[in-house]
Formats: C-alpha cells, structure tokens, sequence
C-alpha cells in the first residue's frame, strides 16, 4: 500500500503556526542539548527514567476527537505507578510531536504508544498540568488536562502525536525524571478539503448458528434452537441490540445474513430449545416479544438505507474454494443460499437488498475463491487491501474499485481502517486510541492527492458490542469531518477505477496460512453431500416436501457457514446432527418386521406391512416381493412383484402378495420400499416362507371323504321327508273319526235330521273323471288306508 504522502497545502493562518513552532524548537535544540548535560540542575530537562515504563499512562478520552480552531481539547485518563518505589513531585502534561505525514508513521507511533524513549518534544505550558505530591506504588490517580487548541501551536495540518506525559522523582533517582508516557493521534484539519474522501462503511448484522434442522410435528412446525444464545444478544445491551441501536444514527452500508434475520423471527412466535440433559425434552423459549422488539428496530434503521444480503447462513467461500469445489453439489448450496436470501431480507424488512457481492473471510481472495464467489451470480467481491496489490509506485492509496476480468469488479477495502477496531475495546484507553487512529489514517489518507476517491472499509464480521460503541464513535466524528462524507457502497462499487491500480489476483500461494487453518475440511463438504443425497430419497415420498426440504436445506446452508471457524468440533456436532435427525425422520417410515410364515397348499396371500409414523401422508412408493428360490416359491407366477403404496400420516398400511408353491420346502423371500425412480428406500425385511405340499392319496381320501357326506346328507333329507307325510296322514285320520263322533251324537239328539243326511254310499263322487250314476253299485271295501294295516289285515296291491 502506498504510504508516501503528496504535498500538503497550508492555509495562511496554519502556515504562521507552523512557522512560529518551527523556530521555537530550532532555537531551543542547543540549550536543550546543554540541558541534558546537566541532570543536577533546577532548570534540567526531565530525562528518562532508567525504570522505562515505571508508571502506566491511558488516555481514556480525547474531546474533541478532531479539533478545530476555536476548540478546546480535554484529555483525561489514568496514571498507574508500577513500580516499587513511590513517585514524588508528580506532574502529568501533554507534548505535541512531530506531523505523522505517512501512514506508515501512525502505525508505528501506535505500536510504540508507551515507549518514554520516543518523548523528545517540550511539555505544553506548564498551566495545563496536573501535579501530585505523592504516587504511592500500585496506586491509580485520574487526571483531567484542557488546553485551548491555539495554545498547542499545530501548524501544517495533518496529523500530530499528542503524547501525554508523567514525570516525577523517586527515592532512589531523585531528579525529574519521565516515568510514563501514551503517544495518541490529533487529527488537525480545520477547514474543508477542496476533494473530500468518499468514505463507505459496512455495518454488518451476522451472528453464528443458533437454529437447528429440527422443527415440531404440529402445523407450525416449532423450530428448535440448540442454544437461547440468541435471545442474549438482542435483548437490551445485548451485541446485536446495539448494533442496531448505534447503526441507524450512522450512514452505513448494512450488510445482513439473511439467517440471522430468518431465525430471529423464528423466535416471535413459538421455538424450543432443548433441556439440561440428553434425557429432558425440548422447552419452550420464552423471548418472543423480545425478538419482535429487535425485528421492528432493525426494519426502522434499514428505513432509506442501503442493504447488501449475504448468501443464506454466511457461507464459508473460501473453504467452498479449496476443499468442497472437488465434491459433487457443493456449488448447489451457494446457489440455494444466494437464492434465498433476497426473499428472505425482503419478506422480513420490507427493503429490496442487492446481492451482488460476495465476501470472503477477512477479504482474503486467491483465484479459486473469486471464481467460487461469482459462480452464484455476485459480480462484486469484496477484497481486503492487505491482500491485493494496490499498484506500482503510488504514492497515495487508489480508490476502492477493480476490474479484474470476467465482468467482476474487487471492491478494495482499507486495511488499516477495517482492522483498528479489532481486540478488546472495553478499556476506555484501547477504544479512545482506536478512535483517534481511525482518524488519523482517514485524514492522512485524504490529505496524500487531490484525486477524488472511495475507500471502503469492511471491520470483523461480528463485532462485539464495545467494539460496536467504538466504530460508531469512530464513523460518527468522520461523518462530521471536513475531510470526509459518507457514500453507499453499490456507489463506491461503481465509482471510476483508477488506471494506476493494480487488478492482478493474488495466487493461491499467497493466501494467508493461519486462515487456511481454519476452514472446513473436505470430510465436512462429503458429509453435506451425503446428507443431501438422503434428503432427496426422502423428499419424494412425502405429501408435502416442503416441510422437510426447507428446514433441511437451511440446515445444511448453516453446516458451511463462516462462523464456524475456530470450532471444529462444533461444526462437526451441529453437521452430524443433521444427518442424524434426518436419518431418524426417514425411518419413521418403514416395513413392519415378519416371522416365518408357513404355506399348506400350492398357492396362498402373504401381507406385509408398511407403516408410517409422520405426520404427513408418504407416496410415490413401490413395495417389491421378490423370492430368492423362485423355483420353489414364485410370487405371482414370477420371482418378484411389485405394488404402489400410500400410506396417511400415523397409519399403517398391509399390501397383500399371491404366491404359487412349486415344490416342498424352506424359500426365503425379501420385501423392499423403492422409490418410483427405483432407488431403494429404508431397510430391506427378510423373512422365511415354509410350504408343505398336499400329494394325490391325501386328495383320495379327502375326496371320499366329502362323497360319503354328501350321501349322508341326502339319506337324512329324504328320511325326514317320509316322516312329514306320516304325520299329515295321521293328522287327517284324526279329523276324520272326530267329524263321526260329532254327527253320532247329532243323530241321537236329531233323528229326524239323520234320516235327512245321505248316507257314505249315496254321497256324491267328487272326483271329476268318475261322476256318479245311481246304477253304479257300491264299493265291496272300505278306502284304502295309507297306515300300516294291523295284524291279520289283508292288504290289496
């Protein structure tokens, strides 16, 4: 990077202090010089304490960060005495050092921010310090220094080191000596720049993994979170709560995992995270307005402003590049995630996000990564300037944008910017010195040409919420500068490059080693494949795919996600129980296992049962019989048959087979779920088929067996038939010889009624071929009786 700066103007009034300093120390360097000579002197200069460091100086605040005329600058912080010795005669006061006019400069100052050797500069009038007799050892003393900006006599401007100083005496070195210093940044730019910076800032809302492929059986599908972690972050105070709080005051590029979005409004309704032990069921999280308090925050900060959706899940891009591009679907993801992500941001924050840009960890690119990262249709990559070539002999740093061929352009962060916020920012001094060097670098850089640029800085992808406090600081007193003003990033995308820039990638060989350490492994890519292999089995059969295909592939989106990095072990748990709960979903459908089954003819049914313990219907199924001796068992006149199956959600489902038993015998026989493109489904259930054949003496005695039935059956029918006209015989006999009895005993009471009844004889004939004549004589016998005669009875034949 280019760290020479082009001349720098000065305006009149700026010019007359430099001028005035200038002198001031030329003409003090020899009696400086006699000074040090002299360390006995009252009027001796303070010289180094032999104890370098005896007393620890911060600078927790420097207000304000970027002064101009007029202004008053207050410095505060702490003084620690180290040492073992108390410190006497304290004084702490503030030194303006030489115009840090290169880049190069400020890092160098920052990495020496506590080196007393480096505090050669004379103190500030002696009015602006603050004394104290006494420092006892391991004691901590605030200070509080103000100074009106036109006392510290800044001339040229630019930016200067303000170091703030503490001498002192101790017992064993009674002299003044300079026991502690902290070297900071002052930006001094009091008037516009004619060519102001175009400055781009991300702002990114990404978190890690927090849901899990799992979802509950009811309509809703409960989704299950595998930690509350979440919740923590956006509640009040929590890192991304602040994000949010501090970006929508901030012109910034929001940069947003759709993931994250996807799985906070996850928790607005109803979500379970599971229990304390491998034993407890899931319970219920309880942060649901919570989330929607987050939710309505974040779509009221992204209101008007710029959002950039990443790939679903932030996908490893790098990783993909060098260990998944070689196993087979791996691409397939990257293009689902970046399919996804625009209905996702714009479904939930009402705002069109563009998803033209790829972002690779840490903007480290090699060839590899930037054809992975616009196979997914991005045609912009985001790119960290430490890892790019800026160009031959520039001496000023070039704006952000650079065709590199193929229609892709590498947007070119600022290293230095994008990476003063890393570490621990919940010291005070560590985030007030970031402020001030994020400041300084930006101004340093504004002041290197006159040519209009864009510079784009892109900070960790998860800032804590401290580091969040300090950027917006940071971005904040930069939106307020006059060397400065904000820009989008599609804009700073689209800006004219510069011709001087270099555009060549770097190779493979130059991505650094220490995040090459940390990227997924292939086995991790293989075991993604291999679940989405099972997923596509599974999917076919059911009713409704979409309750599995979608929390799946968000599933398997999330198993190569960027934040996995450093944690191995985590990432192959949460990979692993994917697959696992995919593997117990599919067999919740199956074949009911069979015992051996006993055939005693030459043909029979055989059932096998399929059953289905989700809670959606499976279809599309094809349940295959197949005999392993066809010659002794065959199933349906062949070695194997094939039946459709469907099966309702929670039901069982029995699928009958013919079989046709050839010869006596053991036959084993296997039943197979497939699927209708003949893929086999779930596990095979084998079982054995025993047939006892029936030979032709059996089938004799069967036979006749059957024949002397029948012939019973007909004895007995026709026996009862000659009993029933027995008994109707008797029944007329009877009603006969009752019809006598009665006419007797009317005769007797009657006789001259019986003289008028005709007699048997005289009784007309009422056969109707037979009439009766009066010279027919009568009958020599009585009618014949259908009875058994009696003994001594003649019978005619």
């Amino acid at each position: 990077m280019a760290e020479a700066a082009d001349f720098q103007g000065t305006s009149p009034s700026p010019a007359r202090r430099w001028l005035r300093r200038t002198g001031a120390v030329l003409a003090g360097t020899p009696l400086l010089a006699g000074l040090l000579q002299l360390p006995s002197s009252a009027e001796a200069a303070p010289r180094v304490a032999s104890d370098d460091g005896s007393v620890a100086v911060s600078v927790d605040s420097l207000t304000p960060s970027a002064p101009s005329d007029g202004d008053t600058v207050t410095v505060s912080g702490t003084i620690t005495n180290k040492g073992k010795k108390a410190v006497t005669d304290a004084s702490v006061g503030l030194r303006v050092g030489s115009l840090l006019d290169t880049r190069s400069s400020i890092d160098t100052v920052a990495k020496n921010s506590a080196d007393v050797d480096s505090s050669v500069w004379a103190e500030i009038d002696d009015k602006y310090t603050e004394k104290f007799a006494k420092l006892a050892p391991g004691v901590s003393q605030p200070y509080t220094i103000s100074v009106p900006a036109e006392e510290l006599d800044l001339g040229q401007d630019g930016v200067y080191d303000l170091s703030v100083t503490l001498t002192g005496e101790t017992s064993d070195q009674p002299w003044e000596q300079t026991l502690g210093v902290r070297h900071t940044f002052l930006p001094w730019q009091p008037d516009d720049l004619d060519t102001k910076t175009k400055t781009t800032f991300m702002w990114p809302l990404i978190s890690t993994v927090h849901m899990t492929a799992e979802t509950g059986s009811d309509e809703e599908q409960t989704p299950v979170f595998h930690d509350d972690e979440l919740a923590a972050e956006i509640s009040p105070g929590g890192r991304l709560d602040r994000m949010v709080a501090l970006g929508k005051d901030l012109d910034v590029t929001w940069v947003v995992d759709p993931d994250l979005l996807a799985s906070v409004e996850a928790m607005t309704t109803r979500y379970e995270i599971p229990g304390q032990s491998a034993d407890d069921k899931n319970v219920v999280g309880g942060h649901q307005e919570v989330a929607k308090r987050w939710l309505t925050e974040v779509q009221k900060a992204v209101a008007d402003k710029e959002v950039v959706a990443l790939p679903f899940g932030d996908p490893d891009l790098a990783s993909l590049a060098h260990h998944g591009t070689s196993v087979t679907g791996s691409l397939r993801h990257l293009k689902e995630a970046t399919d996804v992500a625009a209905r996702t941001v714009e479904s939930i924050l009402h705002v069109a996000p563009s998803t033209d840009y790829a972002w690779p960890v840490e903007g480290a690119v090699d060839p590899s990564i930037i054809k992975v990262s616009t196979s997914a249709g991005a045609d912009k990559v985001i790119v960290r300037g430490d890892t790019f070539e800026s160009g031959r002999d520039l001496t000023y740093t070039p704006t952000a944008p650079r065709p590199i061929g193929g229609g892709t352009t590498a947007v070119v962060t600022d290293a230095r910017l994008s990476t003063v916020f890393d570490g621990d920012m919940t010291r005070a001094s560590a985030s007030s010195q970031a402020v001030q060097r994020f400041l300084a670098q930006s101004l340093t850089l504004a002041l290197q040409t006159d040519r209009p640029r864009s510079v784009v800085v892109a900070p960790q992808r998860t800032p804590s919420a401290a580091q969040a406090q300090t950027m917006a600081e940071a971005i904040g007193t930069l939106q307020d500068s006059t060397w400065s003003q904000p820009q989008d990033l599609t804009a700073a995308a689209k800006s004219k490059p510069d011709p001087a820039a270099g555009t060549e990638v770097p190779p493979a060989s130059a991505y650094p080693k220490s995040l090459r350490k940390q990227e997924l492994p292939r086995s991790a890519f293989e075991q993604i494949a291999r679940t989405q292999d099972k997923l596509d089995r599974f999917k076919v059969i059911l009713s409704d795919q979409s309750r599995v295909v979608t929390p799946f592939g968000r599933a398997l989106n999330r198993g190569m996600a960027a934040s996995w990095r450093g944690r191995p072990a985590e990432a192959a748990i949460y990979r692993s129980g994917v697959e696992t709960y995919l593997d117990t979903l599919s067999g919740q459908v199956r074949l009911i296992e069979k015992s051996e089954t006993k055939l005693s003819g030459r043909s029979a049914t055989i059932p096998v049962t399929v059953q289905n313990n989700l809670v959606q219907g499976v279809e599309h199924l094809v349940l295959r019989l197949s005999s392993t001796n066809p010659t002794r068992l065959q199933i349906d006149g062949n070695a194997y048959e094939e039946q459709p199956v469907a099966v309702s959600g929670g039901h069982s489902q029995s699928v009958k087979f013919t079989t046709n038993a050839n010869a006596n015998g053991r036959a084993t026989v296997i039943a197979q779920l497939y699927t209708q493109d003949g893929r086999p489904y779930g596990q095979p259930v084998t079982f054995d088929v025993k047939v006892t054949e029936i030979t032709a003496t059996v089938m004799l005695v069967i036979g006749g067996g059957v024949l002397l039935l029948v012939l019973a059956g007909f004895r007995m029918y026709t026996q009862r038939k000659r009993a029933a006209a027995r008994q109707a015989g008797e029944r007329e006999q009877e009603e006969a010889a009752d019809e006598a009895d009665a006419d007797a005993d009317d005769d007797a009471r009657n006789p001259e009624a019986s003289r008028r009844r005709p007699t048997q004889e005289s009784a007309p004939d009422t056969r109707e071929d037979t009439p009766e004549q009066p010279s027919d004589p009568a009958p020599d016998t009585a009618p014949e009786s259908a009875d058994p005669s009696g003994t001594g009875e003649r019978v005619d034949r």
